[in-house]
């Protein structure tokens, strides 16, 4: 563990350049490298980062930091090597030789942080090396996805207690931007700290204005925020849909606008996130699958254009405003029906039970599962293409997912990624005079063929980022040429896609043997129930500051009224 007196700062100045730290940083440095399991609730943009790589160049061995985040885990190790941190993610993009590689050298000290995502916990290979390896702290990123009672639950995070097990006696530093009490509490039992520092900053964002706008006409309201204030924008829609028809509208208002949504192919979503990010794009009209991870400073305005169902989703998503600390907005939209809806959202969320058993049915039939077998069976799972097959709502099927997932049936991996592949279907000597036959001999095909040396004989996981930074070229054009190789007969590419996953828990039962017990329906109905109503009123409030009334959603004592949100500044007008 660390010595007493360790000098955090001029670990930060030299590491990172900074002179100081942001509030709450220095003491759950000092708390995890003391040994002591840590709860930290710190706002977006308020440096969790830090709070587990600086431990790393104090604390003797590896910190394991756990992220349902690739991208982000990709460019904080990015930013390490280049201050001379040594640090490595583990990708999908990785062969098994790789990642044996990799985790023989941290058994011997090469790295001081190695990134992983909570999937990774579910390889046995992955288990059983890393028990070689001196692990210093284990860093939870996210932790309230492991929270069942949290608005963003992951099943894969559970695996961590199981990670806590084999390591009974290293600290955990357990991190989030927002969690109720009652989350707090399930994050500490489901990683069993049962004694913990807790450090929680206070929701309040000076900079921020929260701003409820109730309109008759959303459109037209939107177009007026947007071009009210200049810099980049989110705007946050329900569905993919609405994402792709308020772009189109916006686009027709002269507005430079475009879409996100997890409907979208890997290198679209990318291209689009840069776009947006390097200010080519103003506004992204997305739903809630942006954002997670994204380090932009200069965000003035994030809007929302429906009523999310949490206070939660909504506090991290208004967040994303305003990090560089310069004077932004949130704003949230609503129309009388939309707030009549909102009570009765969690009818549409939980689907009658004969519904779900129905959807159980209608699963096995579509992976061919007789009855009674199945258990631990592992299936690709098109949800788009399920609904359609079987004439299904989207909404509905995806709410008895999750039922089906909470009464312990199956395990829904949403986002399990599969790395892109490629193969040279050519023969050798064919391959030969076709690049003959090439004026410049292909340079990206030749880099690939350098790299990849069994790319012959089967498909390689490859990484075009990988191959397009080698090259000094964009990785677009790395992808369109592959693209064109594989439609002339040269290789077989298939491109980087994130594949959804279903686990069978238990042997297919008949549909009507299903039990669907309290704790998986009628108990989180309740508890929706009980978010859908904060939202409400946080939504309706008419006499209370906003952020006074986030404060107290999040366990904070004797808020006090930030005196610019909307509520606040109509106040002032009264007095004036």
């Amino acid at each position: 563990m660390a010595e007493e007196k360790v000098n955090y700062e001029k670990i930060l100045k030299r590491w990172w350049g900074y002179d100081s730290f942001r509030p709450l940083q220095k003491e759950i440095i000092d708390s995890v490298c003391n040994g002591k399991d840590t709860l930290a609730i710190l706002p977006t943009g308020g440096g969790k980062s830090l709070t587990y790589q600086v431990p790393a160049m104090v604390l003797d061995g590896v910190v394991l930091v756990v992220s349902p985040l690739i991208a982000l885990m990709t460019d904080q190790v990015e930013n390490l090597k280049k201050r001379g941190t040594r640090a490595v993610v583990l990708h999908a993009a990785l062969s098994h030789n790789k990642i044996f590689d990799i985790l023989e050298q941290a058994q011997y000290g090469a790295y001081k942080l190695i990134y992983v995502s909570p999937e990774r916990l579910q390889s046995s290979f992955f288990l059983t090396r890393l028990q070689y390896i001196n692990v210093s702290l284990i860093a939870v990123d996210e932790a309230h996805c492991i929270s069942e009672w949290g608005y963003d639950f992951r099943p894969s995070y559970l695996k961590i207690s199981d990670l806590r097990n084999s390591y009974p006696n290293i600290p955990v530093l357990a991190l989030t931007a927002s969690a109720t009490p009652k989350v707090q509490k399930d994050i500490c039992d489901k990683l069993k700290m049962s004694h913990y520092c807790h450090f929680q900053t206070g929701i309040e964002r000076d900079n921020l204005y929260y701003v409820v706008r109730k309109t008759k006409d959303k459109d037209a309201e939107l177009y007026k925020i947007l071009t009210a204030v200049n810099g980049s924008s989110i705007v946050y829609t329900r569905t993919r849909q609405q994402a792709e028809q308020l772009s189109a509208i916006l686009q027709k208002m002269g507005l430079s606008a475009n879409f996100y949504h997890a409907g979208l192919d890997a290198f679209e979503r990318t291209k689009r996130q840069t776009q947006w990010m390097e200010g080519k794009t103003q506004i992204l009209c997305s739903t809630n699958a942006f954002g997670m991870g994204i380090d932009k400073p200069d965000v003035r305005i994030v809007v929302h254009y429906d009523i999310p169902d949490a206070l939660e989703q909504y506090y991290q998503e208004a967040g994303r405003a305003g990090r560089d600390g310069k004077k932004s907005y949130a704003v949230l939209l609503v129309t009388e029906s939309s707030l009549e809806r909102l009570l009765h959202r969690h009818e549409q969320v939980f689907p009658p039970k004969d519904y779900v058993r129905n959807v159980y049915q209608q699963l096995a039939n579509f992976f061919v599962i007789g009855v009674y077998s199945g258990e631990g069976g592992v299936f690709p799972f098109n949800l788009e293409l399920f609904c359609q097959k079987c004439r299904l709502s989207y909404s509905q099927v995806q709410a008895s997912l999750n039922i089906l997932q909470w009464a312990g049936y199956i395990t829904l991996v949403d986002e399990m990624e599969n790395a892109s592949k490629l193969k040279v279907t050519l023969p050798p000597s064919k391959l030969y005079d076709w690049r003959m036959a090439q004026p410049d001999n292909d340079p990206i095909l030749e880099a690939f063929l350098r790299v990849y040396t069994g790319i012959f004989s089967d498909y390689q996981h490859i990484s075009e980022d990988y191959i397009a930074k080698a090259l000094g070229m964009e990785r677009d054009k790395i992808y369109s040429h592959l693209v064109a190789l594989s439609s002339q007969g040269i290789v077989d590419y298939i491109p980087f896609k994130r594949t959804p996953l279903i686990v069978y828990n238990t042997p297919r039962l008949i549909a009507e043997e299903l039990f669907i017990p309290k704790a998986a329906y009628e108990s989180r109905i309740e508890y929706l129930y009980e978010r859908l109503l904060a939202m409400y009123n946080y939504v309706s409030a008419e006499n209370e500051c906003r952020s006074v009334l986030l404060a107290k959603y999040f366990g904070q004592q004797n808020p006090k009224p930030c005196g610019h949100c909307d509520y606040c500044l109509s106040k002032k007008k009264q007095h004036l």
